[in-house]
């Protein structure tokens, strides 16, 4: 990374557009329709396919529906995904589908504990809305937990870790203003979070590489028996563990400058987001409290225009105008809600980068250990060819006390060191080569998520603007219909 200048951090699809939510303008619907889809057009060939993980093994037939119909148009392109990667044979993505969470559900059930829980459901429905013979269209439909939707990223962060995966919504409300509830079952709060859930599917519907895995087409059409299906890809035991992420942080000595300040700016972006979320929030409980106390302008002028003959029609309606005006602040905060969420994302996109950035510490950390090892052989081996020890060590001790080695001995030992040097060579190559490929598909996904960001949060903060241009607009048209009321007393 090489700063942040013009242009240097933002990208991709309209932000209103995956979220089905209120933009200028948006193709996907307002905020609070029942029902938000969004498109998975043709995605463009993928340079990076070679680096994909290993196929899966076959995992069955899937439910019927999306799947049939993705199926009748998949002859001619599975010659092309059948290279090592997880995409699906279907190549499902090269149709158009429309993705929505259309509904959340309160459920009870009993858990891995067999103790009683509570907790929502959302239903995921997948349309293909276009077929080439003109028959009905088909759907896809079933029921996740939020637990679910983790696993599903879990799984994508392992086997996809030079993408910026997108992030999910929160699991419990952070930075909210005091009358709103904290309640993770708060209707409000479900309804929310369920349009997170839903952009975070249209997230990677929309990504080019992403959208093939083989796992989120069965995340869509397969209802039983995923998490099986996820577990049998062993992806738990090829995660990193978190004693060795820290390790390399501390310990890598040639860290990449541009992975180094991606991860000083993710910091200093999510540091940002959340002054600006909590700000928000301020204004948010000050602003409730200003509209409120307008309700009482209603409640005098009412009382008033009971002991006015003359003057009391005027009063009595400008009392009304200053009711509408106190009641129109909750509608009002439950739309900045939405472009708050809208900035959590981007919050919670900080910690993706930072993820990125941890696993090219790991790679260059381990390519260092390599490298490190294969000198220390190649110098024992030059002491053993030479009969001279440089440095101290506990084999030159052993042998001034029990005598040098046979010349058998030294040239076995020579042998062995031959080999290991060879073999450490090779693994250094071929560490040198992932590590290459890594940061050129790293980079280029990195490329990607700043047009995506500058995109969307340019659109988010334009929206929010007008939408408090459009409160304030109506405060004045308050104050003007009550003057009219007050011309005519």
């Amino acid at each position: 990374m090489e700063g942040r200048g013009d242009g240097e951090w933002g990208g991709g699809a309209s932000l209103t557009e995956r979220r089905g939510g209120r933009g200028r303008g948006g193709s996907a619907g307002a905020l609070g329709s029942p029902r938000r889809t969004a498109a998975m057009e043709q995605a463009p060939p993928d340079p990076e396919r070679q680096l994909q993980p290993a196929p899966l093994e076959p995992l069955g037939r899937s439910d019927a529906g999306l799947g049939v119909a993705v199926d009748e148009e998949a002859e001619g392109a599975r010659e092309e995904g059948s290279g090592g990667d997880t995409m699906t044979h279907n190549n499902f993505w090269l149709k158009k589908i429309e993705i929505s969470v259309s509904e959340a559900e309160k459920r009870t059930g009993r858990n891995a504990m067999n103790m009683q829980e509570t907790y929502t459901a959302y239903l995921i429905e997948t349309r293909s809305v276009e077929h080439t013979d003109g028959q009905s269209v088909l759907t896809d439909s079933l029921w996740r937990r939020y637990s679910e939707f983790e696993l599903l990223r879990n799984y994508l962060l392992v086997y996809y870790p030079h993408i910026v995966v997108p992030p999910l919504p929160e699991k419990r409300a952070e930075f909210v203003w005091h009358k709103l509830s904290a309640d993770n079952m708060d209707p409000d709060f479900v309804e929310r979070r369920r349009i997170g859930l839903e952009n975070f599917l249209l997230r990677i519907a929309s990504h080019p590489i992403l959208c093939r895995d083989k796992i989120f087409y069965l995340f869509l059409t397969q209802e039983g028996n995923w998490k099986e299906t996820v577990n049998e890809t062993g992806f738990q035991l090829k995660a990193d563990s978190r004693l060795k992420a820290l390790n390399a942080t501390f310990r890598v000595k040639n860290p990449d400058k541009r992975f180094t300040d991606l991860k000083h700016y993710s910091d200093e972006l999510q540091s940002v987001i959340s002054h600006l979320l909590r700000v928000r929030a301020r204004v948010a409980d000050r602003l409730y409290g200003v509209y409120k106390v307008h309700g009482n302008y209603g409640r005098v002028f009412s009382e008033w225009s009971a002991i006015e003959k003359e003057m009391g029609d005027g009063l009595q309606s400008a009392g009304h105008h200053m009711d509408v005006y106190a009641s129109s602040i909750d509608d009002i905060l439950e739309d900045e809600e939405h472009y708050a969420d809208q900035l959590k994302e981007y919050l919670f996109y900080a910690e993706a980068l930072r993820a990125v950035c941890r696993k090219h510490e790991l790679m260059q950390y381990d390519l260092e250990i390599a490298a490190q090892d294969l000198a220390s052989k190649k110098q024992q081996c030059e002491e053993l060819a030479t009969g001279t020890v440089r440095t101290f060590s506990l084999k030159g001790m052993t042998t001034k006390l029990f005598g040098q080695e046979t010349p058998e001995q030294r040239e076995a030992r020579i042998k062995v060191l031959e080999e290991q040097i060879n073999e450490g060579e090779q693994q250094l190559k071929s560490k040198n080569l992932e590590g290459r490929e890594f940061v050129k598909n790293a980079w280029a996904d990195i490329e990607r998520f700043k047009e995506q960001k500058n995109r969307d949060l340019k659109e988010a903060l334009i929206s929010y603007a007008v939408m408090q241009i459009s409160m304030c607009k109506k405060g004045i048209q308050v104050w003007t219909n009550a003057k009219e009321c007050f011309s005519k007393m």
